[in-house]
């Protein structure tokens, strides 16, 4: 457990969503030990990841699935305190970034900074290496804030921590357990696309082979050259690629109900 520096603080909650989280949620909940309280909203976990949470000395609470904006939202209108830090079960919170996070909350219990939120940079290890480049790092993320002054954005994938006051930045990292293989990250590419495809028809967009075509090697010249991402070395191209691969897929699942109407009138 991580040593107080002695200093008045701001008390802290910290939220995490799970489902079948038993590989990552005891080195998260390890991280943030520090808390006056952490609260575990689990949406249905059939392994180990309730029991695990309970050990640690977290809440739980069941709560069915509602997307991940929602399920965060509701999580954090739970907590015991106003300042709510979020994390995802395979994320971690370092020593360091924890000391940075105890000085400024002192220094707004103080009254000597202003904020109603604080972001700070994450970093993801990956294929036995930090990622440092390719738009994964430094991937600065608003995670830490007053409740009463923000709220989580509800799309279908990659939802967004909002604050209506300033958001201060914190230098320390997030560290961040993604993926444990290719296999996996890929797994999740294909959820996430059919996520993006839902947030796509909300908003209109029409099924476009030039689309389809380009996106695609747009985002493997983004995250490969222009963000860099081959001073990765071999990760960094596999990311690229599988980054160039999750917007296909994302486009082309717009075009599957007209094939499939399609097929169906071939049929009759």
């Amino acid at each position: 457990m991580l040593a107080f520096s002695g200093m008045a603080r701001l008390p802290v909650s910290i939220t995490i969503i799970s489902l079948n989280e038993e590989t990552n949620i005891a080195r998260a909940l390890k991280s943030v030990a520090w808390a006056e309280d952490i609260l575990v909203v689990d949406s249905g976990s059939t392994d180990r990841t309730v029991e695990i949470a309970r050990t640690h000395g977290a809440r739980v609470l069941q709560n069915a699935w509602l997307g991940y904006g929602q399920q965060k939202n509701f999580a954090q209108a739970q907590a015991k305190h106003d300042w709510v830090l979020n994390i995802d079960a395979d994320e971690v919170v370092s020593p360091a970034l924890f000391e940075e996070i105890e000085r400024s909350l002192a220094k707004v219990q103080s009254g000597r900074l202003q904020a109603d939120a604080f972001c700070f940079p994450r970093k993801t290890y990956y294929l036995g290496k930090w990622i440092r480049h390719g738009g994964w790092y430094p991937n600065v993320l608003v995670r830490l804030a007053n409740r009463n002054k923000c709220s989580w954005t509800e799309p279908h994938v990659h939802e967004e921590l909002l604050a209506r006051g300033p958001v201060v930045s914190l230098q320390q990292a997030l560290d961040h357990y993604a993926f444990t293989s290719i296999r996996d990250q890929i797994l999740t590419n294909l959820r996430f696309a059919r996520l993006g495809t839902e947030d796509l028809r909300r908003k209109g967009v029409r099924p476009s082979l030039i689309r389809l075509i380009f996106k695609p090697a747009g985002k493997f010249l983004e995250t490969y050259f222009l963000k860099r991402g081959f001073l990765d070395g071999l990760p960094g191209f596999i990311i690229s690629i599988n980054a160039a691969h999750s917007i296909f897929l994302k486009y082309a699942f717009l075009f599957e109900p007209e094939i499939e109407e399609a097929a169906k009138r071939s049929a009759k």
